[in-house]
């Protein structure tokens, strides 16, 4: 097989074992958590024991298995610039789409709300804040994090968003009330998530999103979710309405106009992240070939062609000491006779 076969052979083979890695991960934090902690507190370190075991033990086969030197971010949690800003815009969009879905319910019909202001309510809430939070980094981690990654490498992005969306809906369809819509409401948004993170190439857009989707609808205005109608300790809302819109006792996660908001969101995304996909995911440009002198070449080339001469050695100049001339003798003057005194 050529190398691109073998790597996609390789992609599939890591898939599988991430997938069944998420399982036992699930299991061994279900029984450790009912060990630790009983009660109301056990759903929430579930979720926390289940978040670290999916980050340390898909980082360990980044590492070993694939050659990654900072797993953990390559992962989808990258400590970039504007990461903060990425998760704001997730907590914006999902809370933007809760807000959609609710409004719609409450033209459609009506949501009847009951607050309980106890002190212990409010403590409670903050717990259950945390606990989303943790169920949506699950999410993230299980359905976006090394295992889609491999899949992507596999099959390609489309067919991987579309995979994982089908996965992600048969979790939710063994769920009690589940019907037809909350199949096709998953799949909506495993392709909206699916979106957030190809386009950012980072968990922290759709872990927002992911979180603010379910918590707002949960914790600010009472909703079932999944199914569950005891997830705020604060509020609690009964909606009004025909089961397409309401999605009865599973909530809006099984109402028909969930899906098309959904389905709506996704240009959303797509318009969100463009500056974020220019960013991530534009090719380097590499420069390829081998570095060549192209003084030396042209100088080969030349002398190729005129054939090599040496140089002549330069003439030697010899330069004599400088002496100083001797200065020019004055004329001799020849002695002048006396003339004779007298007769001899």
């Amino acid at each position: 097989m050529s190398a691109t076969e073998t790597s996609r052979v390789r992609a599939w083979w890591q898939f599988l074992i991430a997938v069944l890695y998420f399982f036992f991960a699930r299991s061994l934090a279900h029984h450790s958590a009912a060990g630790l902690a009983g009660g109301a507190w056990s759903p929430l370190v579930e979720q926390a024991m289940l978040a670290f075991l999916l980050l340390m033990g898909y980082a360990a086969m980044g590492y070993w298995l694939n050659g990654q030197m900072d797993p953990i971010s390559q992962q989808g949690l990258p400590l970039r610039q504007g990461w903060h800003i990425e998760i704001g815009m997730g907590l914006a969009t999902g809370w933007g789409l809760a807000v959609v879905c609710v409004l719609l319910l409450t033209m459609g019909g009506g949501i009847a709300i009951a607050v309980y202001a106890g002190a212990s309510a409010w403590g409670w809430l903050v717990a259950d804040v945390f606990f989303f939070a943790f169920v949506a980094l699950v999410e993230e981690i299980a359905f976006r994090g090394y295992g889609f990654q491999r899949f992507v490498r596999a099959v390609g992005p489309l067919g991987a968003s579309l995979g994982f969306a089908a996965y992600y809906a048969m979790f939710q369809s063994v769920l009690p009330g589940s019907n037809r819509a909350s199949l096709f409401v998953s799949i909506a948004l495993g392709l909206v998530l699916s979106a957030a993170y190809l386009r950012t190439r980072g968990l922290w857009l759709s872990w927002g999103l992911n979180f603010a989707w379910k918590a707002s609808r949960a914790l600010l205005f009472g909703l079932a979710l999944s199914g569950v109608n005891s997830n705020s300790p604060v509020i609690q809302g009964n909606p009004m309405g025909p089961f397409w819109l309401t999605g009865g006792g599973f909530g809006l996660d099984g109402s028909w106009v969930t899906f098309f908001i959904l389905l709506a969101a996704l240009p959303l995304v797509f318009r969100l992240t463009r500056e974020l996909n220019f960013r991530y995911n534009t090719p380097v440009i590499v420069p390829g070939g081998i570095p060549v002198d192209l003084d030396a070449a042209a100088r080969a080339q030349h002398e190729a062609a005129m054939g090599a001469a040496e140089p002549a050695p330069p003439a030697l100049i010899q330069i004599g000491p400088a002496t100083p001339s001797a200065p020019p003798t004055p004329p001799s003057k020849e002695p002048t006779q006396d003339p004779p005194s007298g007769p001899q």
